[in-house]
């Protein structure tokens, strides 16, 4: 009887539930990726170099397969009669506009990143490193749109939950960001110090 009730009480709801669930998936996996990411630039990595890109590469591809779960399984939900436009093209669900548009240009952003990591000989190196510096922003929206859109978005346990798998990104972010103004001070300083010399002052050869 209990599970005749409880089949009754989510079946209707079943693909939304799913989506909430891959959802969630995505944010977990996306933050974890982000944290090896980060990892991966730091001194921590010696002699793991090789095992945190295979970590990387898989966290990166999951999250991508979790966020086209968490789009894809709300097609058959009627309730919310979405299409597939409106779950892939920016601006075109009437739904949440704004916080659907956030989620869809965060999985594209992350999507387009993903590929270009196999294509860095073609694009070079030092220039692939620089464009993947937005994977922080991409994951950034992703993590606004949770919490802008989702269905438990004001729930304790969801919150909680948030903040426990975001806050060492959200930290190591910091650290990264914080390090590059110090070093760019430094260098400006630097440049200043060295542009009063007297070597300066005549030129150098």
């Amino acid at each position: 009887m209990q599970i005749a009730t409880l089949a009754t009480t989510v079946g209707p709801h079943l693909f939304w539930i799913a989506s909430r669930a891959a959802g969630i998936a995505a944010l977990i996996l996306s933050s974890a990726s982000v944290c090896v990411g980060l990892l991966m630039g730091t001194r921590l990595r010696a002699g793991r170099g090789a095992e945190l890109r295979v970590a990387h590469e898989a966290l990166s591809l999951a999250t991508l397969a979790a966020i086209a779960a968490h789009g894809l399984t709300l097609l058959p939900d009627s309730f919310i009669g979405l299409s597939l436009a409106d779950i892939s093209l920016p601006f075109a669900a009437s739904y949440k506009t704004f916080w659907t548009t956030a989620g869809i240009v965060s999985f594209w952003a992350l999507a387009l990143l993903g590929v270009s990591y196999y294509l860095r000989g073609r694009i070079g190196v030092q220039r692939w490193r620089r464009l993947h510096r937005l994977t922080a922003l991409a994951w950034a929206l992703g993590l606004a749109h949770s919490l802008g859109e989702g269905t438990d978005a004001g729930q304790t346990w969801f919150l909680a939950m948030v903040a426990i798998t975001t806050a060492p990104a959200l930290l190591g972010l910091a650290a990264v960001w914080a390090r590059r103004w110090i070093a760019s001070g430094a260098g400006q300083e630097h440049g200043r110090a060295g542009a009063g010399s007297p070597r300066a002052a005549v030129g150098r050869p």
